[in-house]
């Protein structure tokens, strides 16, 4: 066990001593995938301990939403993916709360040092010295929480898909650090196993030439988008499709056959003369959840992570927190039926953009949906839209879409900008706040909301902000 690991136990037996001495908590998190995961682990976690509890999802954690939970009076605020950024108004407000996030933490230096006794319930990678982006999720952090309250070890899949929705596997094309750590716990506890495979979203549930003609990351020239291209290159590797069998799906191929695929694949990429970087995404460290039926979407963490987000991305979060509890019936239904409902508006939404166009830049590049393309959904268009022809990735793509609260920004980056120097969760953070809005994230993927009226001046003060990232003039 690492000792970052070990310290994060500690803080977590700490706030386990809290939460077991009030009894009786109000628990609130995000309403991604890393949320309803974190969600459902504590809500496992309690009913275990035998802990009453209530929960509520939130899109984003404000003054307003602290004000009205203040006003209610609860013995006490679990906060599990969110929270971090808010300490000072706890500790302003003698808040009894307990936090178990990832994100950077903001606030007074007294209030989120590791040895604050101001505030000395927050569990946080940061604390510790290690990267909340990549290293751990807001459900890994909620999964060392609950293993402090009992034997929970075997909630580690559901940290697994938490971390995955949050792409924490991004950036190496694995899990690593403390999520490496959770890992092999789950291993250990006989609820997961991990390999390399296929990267493509879709192994599960989708013949293998969807998966192909769906694929944006990678994005597979002549073949994303294609499905008569997809079906000819499978008919020219002799797998996957035929006129006599039809299609198959990948987990009805054996080792060799998924192999000659994807060396095809990856041929096809160097071919077309891609980067050695693009042929590499193809195949990527994939987790497996062993105590679901294979052939469905909780077998596999990306799919998982994917049905989990199509429940709140549309108000039904407390439904993907019922399918992570367990509920393979009503509300996996509802959560399928949900799913059916965001990939049709994914496919709408990925049309607005491609017929409307994307603006371009010198640093970045953009797109304004207006209510065409539902708020809570823009982000995961903006990374799709790497599939549309004139796209340059080498920029970020800023997706903006309204909301009640404003203008809702959401922006994604690739590996290749970030080791170029670009970081939009320090990006969204400030430029957001230059124009009098909020924001933040992760250095590929960040969000924010700003004044309708301030959207030219945003665009153009991002446009500069990132182009000094990448030209080392903002040092992150």
């Amino acid at each position: 066990m690492s000792e970052i690991y070990q310290q994060l136990e500690a803080r977590a037996k700490l706030c386990a001593a809290e939460i077991q001495k009030r009894g009786q908590v109000h628990l609130v998190s995000h309403i991604d995938a890393d949320g309803i995961t974190s969600a459902g682990i504590m809500g496992k976690c309690f009913e275990r301990a035998k802990i009453p509890y209530t929960h509520e999802f939130v899109k984003k954690l404000d003054e307003r939403v602290m004000t009205r939970l203040l006003s209610e009076n609860h013995p006490l605020l679990v906060f599990t993916d969110l929270g971090s950024s808010l300490i000072d108004f706890m500790v302003d407000n003698n808040m009894n709360a307990v936090i178990a996030d990832h994100h950077h933490p903001n606030g007074r230096e007294e209030n989120i040092s590791k040895d604050s006794a101001a505030f000395p319930y927050h569990i946080n990678p940061h604390l510790f010295g290690a990267n909340g982006g990549f290293e751990i999720s807001g459900s890994g952090v909620s999964y060392i929480l609950a293993c402090a309250l009992g034997d929970n070890a075997d909630l580690a899949d559901l940290a697994i898909v938490g971390a995955i929705g949050d792409m924490q596997n991004r950036k190496y094309g694995k899990l690593v650090g403390l999520n490496k750590e959770i890992l092999e716990r789950g291993v250990s506890a006989g609820v997961l196993s991990y390999g390399p495979d296929l990267a493509l979203f879709g192994k599960q549930t989708r013949p293998i030439y969807r998966i192909l003609q769906y694929s944006s990351e990678p994005y597979l020239p002549g073949l994303t988008g294609d499905e008569e291209a997809c079906i000819r290159f499978l008919q020219n590797t002799g797998i996957g499709y035929s006129q006599l069998d039809g299609a198959k799906f990948w987990i009805e191929l054996d080792f060799e056959e998924r192999k000659k695929i994807i060396t095809a694949l990856i041929k096809y990429c160097s071919d077309r003369g891609l980067s050695s970087s693009r042929a590499g995404e193809i195949v990527r460290e994939c987790y497996i959840l062993l105590s679901e039926k294979e052939g469905t979407e909780m077998r596999d963490a990306s799919e998982f992570s994917t049905l989990l987000n199509a429940t709140g991305r549309y108000d039904r979060a407390e439904t993907g927190v019922a399918v992570c509890m367990g509920d393979r019936d009503v509300a996996l239904s509802e959560a399928g039926n949900l799913l059916i409902e965001h990939r049709k508006n994914l496919v709408n939404g990925l049309n607005y953009v491609r017929e409307n166009g994307i603006c371009q830049l010198e640093n970045i590049q953009y797109f304004y949906s207006g209510s065409e393309i539902k708020e809570t959904i823009v982000g995961i268009i903006a990374g799709m839209s790497s599939s549309i022809e004139g796209v340059d990735r080498g920029k970020p793509i800023i997706g903006l879409a309204d909301s009640e609260d404003g203008i809702k920004i959401s922006s994604r980056g690739t590996q290749d900008l970030i080791r170029r120097g670009m970081n939009l969760s320090k990006a969204m953070s400030d430029v957001t706040e230059m124009v009098g809005g909020t924001g933040g994230g992760h250095d590929i993927a960040a969000g924010g909301t700003i004044p309708p009226e301030k959207v030219d001046e945003f665009i153009a003060r991002l446009d500069i902000y990132i182009g000094n990232q990448l030209s080392g003039k903002n040092k992150c």
